[in-house]
């Protein structure tokens, strides 16, 4: 008996640890950007804006792949 459960997923394991560093990555960087964004706005208002929108969807994208992980079956 195991503490993992076994499956018959196609997806290896290198695959999805490349997929995790991606999401945190994005999640993080996206949040960065964003605050970023709002600090910049008050010097120039549209570079500020552009930055929190862009950070705001590349975090909502990170966000986005953490429910596509969840779905992925890892080969054991």
């Amino acid at each position: 008996m195991s503490f993992f459960k076994s499956s018959d997923g196609t997806t290896s394991n290198k695959a999805v640890a490349r997929l995790q560093a991606l999401i945190w990555v994005l999640i993080y960087g996206g949040l960065l950007a964003l605050v970023l964004g709002l600090s910049v706005e008050r010097l120039d208002e549209d570079t500020g804006w552009t930055m929190v929108v862009g950070g705001g969807i590349v975090a909502g994208l990170g966000f986005a792949l953490i429910y596509v992980r969840s779905r992925l079956k890892v080969d054991p």
